[in-house]
């Protein structure tokens, strides 16, 4: 594993004064496989100096050793270990900013008392005002209950705060959104929806995050039925726009149509679900479910859940039994959102010519990286050190932002379908290849072009407020 900017410490030292000492540290610190980033002095005395060292370590455990091998040097002591996360995260990530100033009894006035009950008076008269006289067109929340976050599991709301701080941050850098971060203490779903439903007048879309399955399908379904604000599931839809675009521009390095396409997913959670339903919607030719118990049939009722039964009832029209190797043999791609390296390179080489692997678990994917790309023609993961990441934060800002536009009533299908077609596009067609099959998260046009396409297809499916974006 690589020192990444995920663990980076800075260590204060104290070292004695004399010379040497820190070509000693330099060689410690590397000796230890520690990444030097930075030295600065912060204070020189006649037999003292006092050093801030900044190292990218693999992770904590291997920070601690780091320190404990430094502190074994005769003559440095590390007096103080910083670690950058942290301090990124102290205090919190998010502020409110107020738009307008207040500074004088005219400015009081005029954005509170008395004259904010004129503005009042008119939404209550007409409530569609709502969406031009407050933050609500422009607002987004971001609702979790703690029970899935990242790959960690179930750590309860507080814990889920950082992520959905960082989510909120995301939208407003990337898409101007203003996003609030709302942690729920109960992880039933009909609490959830409930208290959803009681906060919804306040924003103009629901942003559901780290919510575990199967609760997150009874959630996202209830609320898309009693609100009339678009609602999405970002681990679900999110990473299904994402790996829908990719697999259209994947299929083209390829030589092949997505009609012609057989793809097996790996993994039928909240976010392998969402995929499989995009590529219905999108599609495929024809899909091989597979999860724990192997490849997902109709009428193999004992260990399916409801909404797998369903995925049996529209997958593997061709009947085939067995565990993923059998799956994949003469398979035009594999999509896998399940846990690390099970496939190998018999499996891959089983495939049909020129496959494509997508191997998004994380932190490990299901394959070596670089083994798969000895036998794939593309290879995709959701690593940011690997070409062709997969990470979700391609979709959701463009989505909500142009549902938000046109004052979007749901989220569709044709919605979401329109974004993977528009974040295909991003990449102009001489530049697709093996290793650049889907922009980078830092690609300004992604947003816009997203959003431009999604509130087309809002309009054109009727559940648009307004029949223009802006």
């Amino acid at each position: 594993m690589s020192a990444g900017v995920a663990y980076t410490l800075t260590l204060r030292c104290e070292i004695d004064n004399r010379p040497g000492m820190l070509g000693r540290i330099a060689t410690t610190i590397g000796e230890t496989g520690g990444d030097i980033g930075a030295i600065d002095i912060v204070r020189a005395e006649r037999n003292l100096l006092v050093r801030d060292i900044t190292v990218r370590v693999q992770d904590e455990d291997h920070g601690d050793q780091l320190v404990q091998a430094i502190n074994a040097i005769p003559g440095i002591v590390v007096s103080q270990m910083s670690d950058r996360v942290f301090l990124t995260h102290l205090g919190g990530k998010l502020a409110v900013q107020s738009r307008i100033a207040i500074k004088n009894r005219d400015d009081l006035s005029m954005a509170y008392t008395p004259g904010v009950a004129r503005v009042c008076k008119a939404i209550a008269d007409d409530q569609a005002q709502v969406f031009a006289y407050t933050w609500k067109s422009n607002s987004v929340a971001v609702v979790s209950d703690g029970s899935a976050i990242l790959g960690l599991g179930n750590l309860g709301p507080e814990a889920a705060m950082p992520v959905m701080e960082g989510k909120a941050i995301l939208f407003k850098e990337l898409a101007n959104i203003d996003a609030v971060p709302i942690c729920l203490r109960s992880q039933n779903p009909e609490v959830i929806v409930q208290t959803v439903e009681q906060i919804a007048p306040g924003f103009g879309g629901i942003n559901l995050e780290d919510i575990a399955a199967p609760a997150c399908f009874l959630v996202e379904g209830e609320l898309h039925e009693r609100l009339d604000i678009p609602v999405m599931h970002d681990d679900q839809h999110g990473t299904a726009v994402v790996v829908l675009a990719a697999l259209r521009n994947a299929l083209k390095v390829a030589g092949k149509s997505i009609g012609a396409a057989r793809v097996v997913v790996n993994g039928v959670g909240a976010a392998g679900t969402a995929i499989i339903r995009a590529l219905l919607e999108a599609g495929i030719g024809e899909l091989t479910a597979v999860d724990r118990h192997g490849i997902i049939r109709a009428g193999d009722d004992a260990f399916q859940s409801p909404m797998q039964r369903i995925i049996a009832s529209q997958t593997n029209r061709d009947g085939r039994r067995g565990d993923l190797a059998a799956a994949l043999a003469g398979a035009d791609a594999f999509i896998g959102v399940s846990r690390g390296n099970i496939l190998n390179p018999q499996m891959v080489q089983s495939m049909a010519q020129d496959p494509i692997v997508f191997a998004l678990a994380n932190p490990i994917p299901e394959g070596d990286p670089e083994m798969l790309s000895k036998y794939a023609r593309v290879v995709a993961t959701g690593r940011s050190d690997q070409p062709n990441q997969i990470n979700n934060v391609l979709s959701f800002p463009g989505i909500f932002r142009g549902a938000l536009d046109v004052h979007a009533r749901q989220m569709t299908s044709g919605m979401r379908l329109a974004a993977a077609e528009a974040l295909a596009s991003v990449i102009p067609p001489g530049e697709v290849s093996e290793e650049y099959i889907i922009p980078s998260v830092f690609n300004r046009h992604v947003v816009p072009t997203i959003a431009t396409a999604v509130a087309s297809a809002a309009i054109a499916e009727g559940v648009a407020r307004r029949t223009h974006a802006g």
